[in-house]
């Protein structure tokens, strides 16, 4: 009986597969886009040709000969470079951001707690804060301050004393300067030194709270080693040579405020707009993250006879900040980018000083948006990199 000789079934064709299919549609978009980046690249240098306009990042070493009111390093008009100018926007920028978060932090959780408050006058403020902040423009909030407070203080000779040494008015907030001799150095060394010293001892009172259930006055001690420190070091300088700083104070004088340093209405006007902005929205963030935690916990710190303080700050807010983290890193990375709003009142921002002013006179359009862009970038990528890794180590590790 002859075998029956069995078949291959057929191929099917390369069209109907889908990893050819995938791989050949992924081909086309590749070269879609690299064509569309060509003709792009081309037309802008084909513009800047006809243009006459140099293309390259040579011009950051040419004088830049403007004046930049808030600055905190030197320059100059006549002898800084735009290099010079860009530094000095991207630390205003900077400085602005890193106050900024740290207020909105504070005014955020103060708000989202109080929004959960039995106080009825508290709960209710609170909430009208959240709604009303919330819903209005930043851009209108920073002209309201600038424009509406700010602008509307006495003069300098009528200035409010806030403290000693510290005075407000028109032309905005004056307080003491620090001055450093070459000694000072070692009072930064034992800052470094105090903030070492309080991490390690961390280290060393989990453990041992790990390992016996006893805890360690952690507060007191971190204080006392990162103040401490530079305190210790600042009275042996001055017991062996004098002080190694001293501090040039603001004097109101008939006419007008001399000495110390200030720092100019645009901006405390920034500085309050964002972060009341942004608190007003960590304020909901906070209120989120206590909601998510159970209330079998609560009930539970409280049948320990834990008071209502205590419960939420070592039971509740722990563990509402594995809620809180991730929406909280995005309120701080758009903190950081709504501070380009700075240039509707004048302040100068990263945006203002390198988009607006060198922009105007170097006309290099493309270098300088490049370099603004990849600044923005950089401090998002650094902002994320260092809120995920808290947050990896407050995440709950499964067994």
């Amino acid at each position: 009986m002859a075998s029956v000789v069995e078949q291959a079934p057929p191929r099917a064709s390369l069209i109907y597969d889908p990893r050819v299919r995938g791989f050949f549609f992924q081909g086309v978009l590749v070269l879609l886009i690299g064509w569309m980046a060509y003709e792009a690249v081309s037309n802008a240098v084909d513009n800047l040709r006809a243009a006459r306009i140099a293309s390259g990042f040579g011009f950051l070493e040419q004088p830049a000969g403007f004046d930049i009111n808030q600055t905190f390093i030197e320059y100059s008009s006549s002898i800084s470079t735009y290099g010079d100018a860009l530094i000095v926007g991207l630390l205003n920028t900077l400085i602005v951001a890193a106050i900024g978060i740290v207020l909105a932090t504070i005014i955020g959780f103060a708000a989202g707690i109080a929004r959960l408050s039995k106080n009825w006058i508290l709960r209710k403020v609170a909430s009208a804060y959240v709604e009303i902040i919330r819903n209005l423009p930043l851009l209108l909030q920073l002209l309201f301050w600038y424009n509406a407070v700010l602008s509307s203080l006495p003069g300098a000779r009528d200035a409010i004393q806030l403290a000693p040494g510290f005075y407000l008015s028109v032309r905005g907030l004056s307080l003491p300067a620090a001055v450093f001799d070459d000694r000072a150095v070692l009072i930064l060394i034992a800052f470094v030194v105090g903030i070492v010293g309080a991490f390690l001892v961390r280290r060393w009172a989990k453990a041992r709270q790990a390992a016996t259930g006893e805890q360690f006055p952690l507060g007191l001690t971190t204080l006392g080693l990162v103040v401490g420190f530079p305190i210790l070091a600042w009275l042996l300088l001055t017991l062996t040579g004098g002080t190694p700083i001293t501090f040039d104070v603001p004097v109101q004088g008939r006419f007008n405020l001399t000495g110390g340093s200030q720092l100019f209405p645009e901006f405390v006007a920034l500085v309050l707009g964002l972060a009341i902005y942004t608190g007003a929205f960590i304020a909901e963030v906070v209120r989120a993250g206590i909601l998510a935690v159970s209330r079998g916990q609560t009930e539970a710190a409280s049948s320990l006879g834990l008071k209502p303080g205590q419960t939420m700050r070592f039971v509740v807010i722990p563990q509402a900040m594995r809620v809180i983290v991730p929406p909280l890193t995005s309120q701080f990375l758009n903190l950081t980018k709504n501070s380009s709003l700075a240039v509707a009142i004048g302040y100068p921002d990263l945006v203002q000083v390198f988009m607006g002013t060198v922009l105007n006179q170097t006309g290099q359009a493309v270098e300088v948006v490049a370099i603004t862009m990849a600044v923005y970038l950089i401090i998002s990528l650094i902002t994320s990199f260092f809120m995920n890794i808290y947050n990896q180590r407050i995440a709950l590790v499964e067994r």
